[in-house]
């Protein structure tokens, strides 16, 4: 899933374009016994109010650099989920953005989906995109590459909306950096129909209580404008307006915008 902490008061997102991507392992930062100290009260301060919250491996972004207009390098470290709990403490906060995916699933109608966290996440009751943060690759996965990412956000997919299928039928569609620095990489789906995509949800959504399981997205729902996600009633992902505004330019023109 998803996970931003904590929301800067301001969002701020920079469209990055569609670029070559490079990902590169780094060395994670070298905390002081002050910062994990502070990093290990946090997450249990967490924890307490929330218990459902997993202190499972996660990618942060150690740094972001371009070799050339169309090449992006993406440096990353293993981390685990309380590393981003550090963020919000005042004096003893690294830089530690995320690194997640989403996937951009559009409708035959022109439309987009977007799911409501629930209640048991990090982020409950913000609307977003298929997606989650990435997770570092064991020692049988090989490494963390373009390829990689498609498959993670296709599992997303399927996880999330009950929509299995080849990570092959997914585009890199654009790059984003928001709150945090987070890094969002986003690709996008072949258009489907509004009723499949409610039919594969429901499934899935059954499926889940029935295994005394609580789905990660408690609702969908289709936007076409910034009054479609005004409409939603609720917090959205720092992105999802950028990305909402690119899929109606990429509607009108007929294909996903690109540049830096």
């Amino acid at each position: 899933m998803t996970t931003n902490l904590s929301e800067p008061a301001v969002p701020a997102v920079e469209l990055l374009g569609v670029p070559d991507l490079r990902l590169v392992e780094t060395a994670p930062p070298e905390l002081t016994d002050a910062q994990r100290a502070a990093m290990n009260r946090r997450w249990e301060e967490m924890t307490t109010v929330n218990p459902a919250l997993f202190d499972g491996p996660v990618v942060v972004c150690t740094a972001v650099e371009w070799t050339d207009p169309q090449t992006m390098v993406l440096s990353w470290c293993r981390a685990t989920y309380r590393l981003l709990v550090l963020r919000l403490d005042p004096d003893h906060a690294v830089p530690a953005p995320s690194l997640f995916v989403s996937v951009a699933q559009p409708t035959t109608d022109g439309r987009l989906l977007v799911g409501r966290m629930a209640a048991s996440t990090v982020s409950s009751g913000r609307w977003q995109l298929p997606g989650g943060t990435i997770e570092p690759p064991t020692d049988g996965d090989g490494g963390l590459d373009a390829d990689a990412l498609a498959r993670h956000a296709a599992r997303e997919l399927a996880e999330e909306i009950g929509l299995d299928g080849s990570h092959c039928g997914l585009e890199l569609w654009a790059v984003t950096r928001g709150n945090w620095g987070n890094i969002g990489i986003h690709f996008r789906a072949p258009a489907r129909s509004a009723g499949t995509l409610k039919d594969a949800y429901a499934a899935l959504a059954s499926s889940e209580v029935e295994r005394g399981r609580i789905p990660e997205l408690d609702r969908i729902d289709f936007i076409r404008s910034d009054a479609d996600i005004a409409g939603l009633g609720g917090p959205t992902a720092d992105f999802l307006p950028v990305l909402a505004a690119l899929h109606s330019g990429a509607d009108a023109a007929g294909r996903p915008g690109s540049g830096r």
